[in-house]
């Protein structure tokens, strides 16, 4: 089943959390940040402006993304944990 996200909202899947520190050391699950990057799945068509055009997307499925920290919100899809957020929430396009 595919998930479409509407105007301006994109679907990201949150990149793995760090299992140890730079120091070497092994970090509980109680002690690990959620990830603020992600890879893009999904794209919606752009925010429709008071126009009545449609604002083009900046980022792209596939990019790898860099996100604030209360981004979105959770959900479980096909298995997977993603985010839906607005591309507002998007601070950079890591490349």
């Amino acid at each position: 089943m595919s998930l479409e996200p509407l105007g301006d909202k994109i679907v990201v899947e949150r990149l793995e959390a760090q299992d140890k520190t730079s120091g070497g050391i092994y970090l509980p699950e109680s002690a690990k940040e959620k990830p603020k990057q992600g890879k893009v799945i999904s794209v919606g068509p752009g925010k429709v402006l008071d126009s009545g055009e449609r604002s083009s997307m900046t980022v792209k499925e596939g990019e790898l993304v860099l996100f604030t920290s209360y981004a979105g919100t959770e959900i479980k899809h096909d298995g997977k944990d993603l985010l839906i957020m607005s591309e507002d929430d998007v601070m950079a396009v890591l490349g």
